[in-house]
């Protein structure tokens, strides 16, 4: 007997047999393949699986696509080891040897997978090790003895017993729930965003109700998962009703407007509003408010309460084109005529301005030093501003009232000196 031994077997540690080491030989022989068997399934279909995952579900899911030949691998190596735990009775020792590859397969599976839903680390690494504990228990022995120990740790709390047990259940359910939510709710909204047949604002009403149905299935799923009594819920739910009456009025109010605005589609992603001094495009129309992106690069988040109650000028509800005015005035000296011939081809020549509407020029009145015009032109793309579109055309309108000799009048006095009856003049 080597020292090893002999030093294992002086303090009452049993050895195992030549029986146990060739049956624990071939538990090895079976891990190995199993996970070879892994190896082989992500190199063969991982890359597939990952290019047809990016097609379907696009970006809405970054991190999933480039895990999937990791979370494939080691997946085939748990149902594999799954396998090889149950096809016989093992002994302690081959039980030993699956129980830490088939924890540590499902622990690195655990890591991808919540990882590649964008969960932090730490949180992904804790699940993991529960997961591997779990796994390794339930191998060489089940998990009665780890529950038992946990679920003797804790205190009562009047008819309710709050153990460690109970916590590390809760915290679980909890990670995974909100890992499937998060996968699902991003699935569905790829989806939705490839139906042709919803414009923008009923996209975003689908992605917002299946959200919030998500969340209430999963919430009375984690419920019945962890055994909580719904009648626990009764003073909760009155307590919530008082904060929602008093405290969160406002808050389920935007909620509310917010859905109403995608259901009657008044305001919509892309939209072109004025709300106050307000103006800018819609972003998107979130829970809360909806963001509105000027023409300065600034993001003002408007409450949807007040885009219910306020009155908004939407540039692009039924028809995106906007009519520009540019007002012009020249002298009373000028041909007007060919005045106004300028001031259209100006218009004409302006790159975003509409042939169709076709721009047109009004004389509007006679005023104290010039005859005013106004410039009437029409554009398709009010989100990339009107400013810009007014200065390009009175520019182009500088030069040709320079080519053709036409002045812009600025305000004059006229004054007249009259003498006195009597008075010599000088």
């Amino acid at each position: 007997m080597n020292p090893a031994a002999a030093w294992l077997a002086a303090r009452g540690v049993p050895l195992p047999d030549a029986p146990q080491l060739v049956e624990a030989g071939v538990a090895l022989g079976c891990v190995l393949l199993s996970l070879a068997l892994g190896w082989f399934a992500g190199r063969r279909w991982g890359p597939a699986l990952s290019q047809a995952w990016a097609k379907r579900v696009g970006d809405h899911v970054v991190g999933i696509a480039p895990r999937i030949c990791d979370i494939l691998r080691h997946l085939v190596a748990v149902l594999v080891l799954a396998v090889v735990a149950q096809v016989r009775d093992w002994g302690a020792l081959a039980d030993i040897v699956i129980g830490l590859a088939l924890g540590a397969a499902v622990a690195r599976l655990a890591v991808q997978l919540l990882r590649g839903v964008g969960l932090a680390r730490w949180i992904a690494w804790t699940v993991a090790a529960i997961l591997f504990v779990s796994a390794l228990s339930g191998a060489i022995g089940g998990l009665g003895p780890i529950t038992n120990t946990l679920d003797a740790i804790g205190f009562s709390v009047g008819r309710r017993r709050l153990s460690l047990l109970a916590v590390v259940s809760t915290l679980l359910t909890v990670v995974v729930l909100y890992a499937v939510v998060r996968l699902t709710n991003r699935i569905v909204a790829h989806g939705v965003a490839q139906a042709g047949s919803l414009d923008p604002a009923q996209k975003l009403l689908a992605q917002k109700l299946a959200s919030i149905a998500i969340v209430i299935v999963a919430f009375f799923f984690g419920v019945d998962l962890l055994g909580i009594d719904l009648t626990t819920f009764a003073i909760f739910s009155g307590g919530l009703g008082l904060a929602v009456g008093f405290g969160l009025q406002k808050t389920v109010g935007n909620l509310i407007a917010g859905i109403i605005l995608l259901m009657d589609r008044s305001i919509k992603p892309g939209d072109v509003i004025v709300v106050g001094d307000s103006f800018g495009w819609v972003n998107k129309i979130g829970v809360r408010a909806v963001s509105v992106i000027t023409r300065d690069g600034k993001e003002h988040l408007i409450p949807n309460e007040n885009l219910m109650t306020q009155e908004v000028e939407n540039w692009s509800f039924s028809d995106r084109n906007v009519r520009v005015r540019i007002p012009v005035g020249v002298g009373y000296e000028t041909d007007l005529r060919l005045a106004q011939k300028l001031m259209l081809q100006a218009a004409q020549q302006s790159p975003r301005v509409l042939r169709s509407p076709k721009p047109n020029v009004w004389l509007i009145s006679y005023g104290e030093y010039a005859v005013e015009h106004e410039i009437l032109a029409w554009i398709s793309d009010p989100e990339q501003g009107v400013g810009n579109v007014r200065s390009d055309v009175l520019n182009r309108l500088w030069d040709l009232f320079k080519e053709n000799g036409i002045t812009i009048p600025v305000p004059r006095r006229e004054i007249t000196i009259h003498n006195r009856p009597n008075e010599p003049a000088g």
